[in-house]
């Protein structure tokens, strides 16, 4: 994986979600990186990492365990929002000796239904040949996609010979995409410090979803950002950054 280190300290690993970046959680980069080594990397398939046709919780997994192996690191503490959570908690489930602790932003170790064939279909019908970055984002409002992740999908848009290109692998993550809503990690429960950041507008994190949470992170804590959404970590970064913070910092002790 396309990484950047940061700090100095016990390491934290950030992890962005679908469609995402390296930068999505830059802002928490700054503020962890006052004690902590930090590693932002490019989940495979999005920015500068490798393409692969086909990407699953367990391979995720793998991969950042040769991110830790490459950077000489006996373990580290893992931050993910959306997917990226999944892919943090997986992690931890079949590598426990290697996570110090896990964070997931908004997100749960359950299956979730398709939410997001608005924007496959609107991805997939652009022009990129005949495009510009403004007659982009008219095209995928005109398709159905909201303005702001119209917006954060056109970071991924870049420049190629003729026309545009996307940064990410469209091909790829379509084809991978029911194993990435899916969640089928079989492992004993992750004992060590665990916490659940969720959006209190978003049903990503619900009661029901409660008992599936403890039976594989019994240590697990939870907070609620009231006024956010799904995009909590953006929507109200001064606070998601300052929880972040504190927990991973009282793992230090």
């Amino acid at each position: 994986m396309h990484f950047v280190v940061s700090g100095e300290g016990q390491a934290v690993v950030l992890i962005h979600g679908l469609f995402g970046d390296l930068d999505n959680l830059k802002s928490l980069s700054h503020e962890l990186e006052k004690t902590h080594q930090v590693i932002r990397v490019d989940v495979p398939n999005h920015g500068l990492s490798e393409h692969w046709q086909q990407m699953d919780y367990p391979l995720l997994a793998e991969a950042v365990i040769q991110l830790l192996d490459t950077l000489d690191l006996s373990s580290a503490h893992l931050v993910g929002h959306s997917m990226g959570g999944k892919i943090a908690m997986a992690t931890a489930l079949l590598y426990p000796e290697r996570i110090d602790s896990v964070v997931a932003a908004d997100i749960a170790p359950a299956a979730y239904p398709p939410r997001h064939q608005t924007v496959f279909a609107g991805l997939n019908s652009l022009d990129l040949v005949n495009t510009t970055r403004n007659s982009a984002l008219v095209h995928l409002t005109e398709a159905g996609i909201d303005n702001a992740t119209a917006q954060f999908l056109l970071k991924s848009l870049r420049r190629a010979e003729v026309g545009f290109g996307w940064k990410m692998n469209l091909e790829g993550l379509i084809a991978s995409y029911d194993k990435l809503i899916a969640w089928d990690i079989d492992a004993a429960p992750y004992t060590k410090a665990a916490f659940i950041i969720r959006g209190g507008d978003s049903d990503y994190v619900g009661a029901e979803h409660k008992q599936g949470i403890l039976a594989q992170f019994p240590k697990v804590q939870a907070k609620t950002i009231n006024g956010a959404g799904h995009w909590l970590h953006a929507q109200k970064p001064e606070i998601f950054n300052r929880l972040v913070a504190e927990f991973v910092g009282e793992q230090g002790r």
